[in-house]
């Protein structure tokens, strides 16, 4: 305050363009659900939220080139858009535009949700041809609250990006339209395990204020060094701040959630959740454990590490009793998300920090198209109860559908860091980093886990080609324009970045050495 008046609050809405445009966009969503006629609502609903995801993507890219990368934080400080920030925001919204194209099939989602499953009512809506185009606006809600999170600077923003992140993807987890049942199930299960580790986030928050006295992240930082006699507040707020962020991205032994989720949701959905859900919470990891206590490092590496080594294990030696394909790819990801934890140990000097950095920021970039693939390949295999889950339906695949098997096969090698792909580039990136970073154990764990992950990897290979298929399927239902659009495009992007992966690693690298850090 200034003489009695309130000071107006400084916005810096060029640099948060991106973000609003997809704020606003989902705010007009809204307004198309309750004042346009049903017939007409996915009619606006599409474009407006392809154009949006595609604006957002592109003012990113013309920030970048007209202006270079802010030296400041935006908002008064509240928002981080450095370089990192910017590399991440353009990863999540070409991820979640290519996912659009996947959540655009109407069979995929339940007629109407509030029908009880199996009921006249549900029936009805199903002959009336309705369809749930509240998707749309909810999708982009959730990708707003992603935008927001890696790049809070305050660990209040944070939260509230977190829940606005959360909250649409906890509804749209229980719109299948087949399996009812389990998809409110997975919905129930999220909800109910988020809301439990956002309050953990959120105590964590409010103990870190009474450490510091701050919610911003470098004056916490600041605060490491001068504050004397609150370790204990210090310790159980970094705890608690910890179990909040390795659930979001499912680190062991926080990860029980997501096998259940990426089962019950809309394919769809999963695919939307295991690619961009995990590159904005890897985005915050590093904000908080790099900028606000990363001089604390000594202190949250060994525990750390023993999550890192957890989170591979259990994805990988799980992943191979899994009988279901969708399950199967919720246990690769948690795997992948151990790797991704090596990067993160990484830290020391600058060069350190930013080799590190960059690499985690390609193996997000390229885990994400991968997956994104994969999971567009399993909503076209299908059997008499719709998508073919179990993995028995998938033998003999490909002798039905070759080019399709073979487009997953080559997910899946990617998945498994085979060379010319990109999850080979990304596995080799992230753990030189971690071998420059003193980690040459933790290596050691991720390369004996991805040897055993390769196993139930080529397990499905092998299954699809050298199987002889059910008399009764499996069968591969005509993509539609959207659904081959997202395969090419995935396929292609994991062949250049496994092929040629300097100009994304060479950006990755730029980004990473304008991250605001001690």
């Amino acid at each position: 305050m200034n003489g009695g008046t309130i000071e107006a609050p400084t916005i810096e809405y060029a640099l948060l363009a991106p973000m609003l445009l997809v704020f606003g966009a989902a705010i007009v969503g809204v307004l198309v659900e309750a004042f346009a006629p049903r017939y007409l609502r996915k009619s606006i609903h599409v474009p407006l939220t392809l154009l949006a995801l595609l604006g957002g993507f592109l003012l990113t890219i013309l920030q970048v080139v007209r202006d270079g990368v802010p030296t400041t934080p935006a908002a008064m400080g509240a928002v981080a858009v450095d370089g990192p920030a910017l590399f991440i925001w353009a990863i999540i919204l070409i991820l979640a535009l290519v996912s659009t194209l996947l959540i655009n099939d109407d069979e995929q989602f339940v007629a109407q949700a509030a029908a009880v499953p199996g009921s006249s009512d549900e029936e009805e809506a199903v002959r009336s041809g309705y369809a749930q185009t509240e998707v749309y606006p909810l999708l982009l809600f959730s990708v707003g609250g992603m935008l927001l999170f890696p790049a809070a600077n305050d660990l209040l923003v944070m939260f509230v990006a977190l829940e606005v992140l959360s909250l649409p993807l906890y509804l749209l987890c229980g719109l299948a339209r087949r399996r009812r049942l389990l998809s409110q199930e997975a919905s129930v299960k999220y909800f109910l395990l988020g809301s439990f580790s956002s309050a953990f986030f959120l105590y964590g928050t409010a103990l870190l204020y009474g450490y510091a006295g701050s919610l911003d992240l470098k004056a916490i930082s600041a605060a490491l060094g001068t504050v004397a006699g609150q370790d204990t507040l210090l310790f159980v707020g970094m705890a608690m701040l910890g179990v909040g962020l390795m659930f979001k991205i499912g680190a062991a032994p926080f990860q029980a959630w997501k096998p259940d989720v990426y089962q019950g949701a809309p394919t769809a959905i999963t695919a939307l959740m295991a690619s961009t859900v995990l590159v904005a919470a890897f985005g915050a990891v590093l904000r908080v454990f790099w900028v606000a206590l990363g001089n604390l490092d000594w202190d949250w590496r060994p525990v750390m590490w023993g999550v890192a080594i957890l989170t591979m294990v259990v994805g990988a030696v799980l992943a191979i009793t899994q009988t279901d394909i969708k399950r199967m790819l919720a246990y690769s990801s948690i795997a992948h998300a151990g790797f991704l934890l090596t990067g993160v140990i990484a830290t020391g000097a600058f060069e350190q920090n930013r080799d590190a950095l960059s690499a985690i920021l390609f193996y997000l970039a390229a885990y994400g198209f991968t997956t994104v693939g994969a999971f567009a390949v399993v909503t076209m295999v299908r059997d008499a109860g719709g998508e073919a889950g179990h993995l028995s339906r998938w033998a003999g695949l490909g002798k039905r559908a070759p080019v399709l098997a073979g487009i997953f096969a080559f997910f899946l090698l990617a998945f498994a860091g085979i060379p010319l792909t990109s999850g080979f580039f990304g596995k080799y990136a992230v753990f030189s980093a971690a071998v420059a970073g003193d980690a040459l154990p933790l290596v050691v764990v991720g390369v004996v886990t991805s040897a055993i992950a390769a196993f139930f990897y080529v397990r499905v290979i092998v299954l699809m080609f050298f199987s002889e298929p059910a008399a009764d399927g499996p069968t591969v239902a005509m993509p539609t324009i959207g659904t081959s659009a997202v395969v090419a495009l995935a396929a292609a992007a994991t062949v250049v970045l496994g092929v040629f992966p300097e100009p994304v690693l060479n950006l990755a690298d730029q980004a990473a050495s304008a991250l605001f850090i001690r």
